[in-house]
């Protein structure tokens, strides 16, 4: 019987099991905890577990692992609420950090009121375009407009990287046939070699977006980050929204900009503390 000192957290909904290895060090087999921890029903609740570590070349480093185990390279909403931690937890003491992930070391501005985070904004560098690093089969890039077939039905997809994969496909209406039964078999399908996150979208307007996403490893989330930069940098190539929307997502909002000057996308949402425990048990 082991006895890990835990806090859950959520970014817009998304929410994860966070493990502070800055005090709790020698954590073995973390994709074996992170299946258990996660479980809504015999564990504590999430999408995943993200271990908040220390590192040699940032403030810190998140790793990231799915509710199945499998580990993913970022995690939007969950970066900010890493930051958050190291923030109100007196680690790192900064209203301007870098963190880094299997996709790079990121640059986070935290909005501070009385004392404690409340929102953070995210650098989320640049989208990537090329076919074999998203990855896809596909053999042109950039992949927009791509239509697929998917046992006998036609998607229209555009996919990109924003350091994990993505699939963003408008739709006239956001459905639970779409979502729940369509979204697993485009993660899992031929097309996507590393499976992919599927985002369903809805256009409002040209600055305004309604997003579900299938996340891979995961199921539905509340809320994806890089999912929604993604919609952003998709709805631009598409002339479906400006590069400055706000996007509803089933736990929040999320405000996202595509900056022409320089490139990179920029996520501004919450970050939440829910609360502490201890998980005692074995994996």
């Amino acid at each position: 019987m082991v006895s890990i000192p835990f806090t859950k957290m959520h970014g817009a909904g998304n929410d994860y099991v966070y493990v502070d290895c800055f005090r709790t060090a020698n954590l073995e087999r973390p994709a074996d905890l992170a299946i258990k921890i996660a479980d809504r029903h015999k564990g504590v609740g999430g999408d995943g577990l993200i271990l908040i570590c220390p590192s040699d070349k940032a403030d810190a480093r998140m790793r990231m692992f799915n509710a199945d185990g499998s580990e993913a390279e970022m995690c939007g909403n969950g970066i900010r609420c890493v930051a958050k931690y190291l923030f109100d937890h007196d680690l790192v003491r900064k209203e301007q950090m870098r963190i880094e992930t299997k996709a790079g070391t990121l640059l986070l501005e935290l909005v501070v009121v009385d004392g404690v985070a409340q929102k953070v904004r995210v650098d989320m560098g640049e989208p990537i375009f090329a076919a074999d690093k998203i990855p896809t089969t596909f053999s042109r890039s950039p992949v927009i407009h791509q239509e697929i077939e998917i046992e006998g039905r036609h998607f229209q997809v555009n996919c990109l990287s924003m350091g994990n994969p993505h699939c963003v496909i408008f739709v006239d209406e956001l459905t639970d046939d779409l979502v729940l039964g369509w979204g697993p078999k485009i993660e899992r399908s031929q097309f996507f070699p590393a499976r992919v996150n599927v985002e369903f979208v809805k256009v409002v307007s040209p600055r305004e977006l309604i997003q579900r996403t299938w996340e891979r490893g995961s199921g539905e989330t509340l809320a994806c980050g890089t999912g929604a930069s993604a919609v952003c940098v998709a709805g631009v190539l598409t002339n479906q929204s400006e590069r400055r929307v706000l996007i509803h997502l089933s736990g929040g909002d999320l405000e996202l900009q595509w900056d022409e000057t320089n490139n990179h996308v920029y996520k501004t949402g919450p970050a939440v503390e829910v609360f502490e425990g201890i998980w005692r048990g074995n994996w």
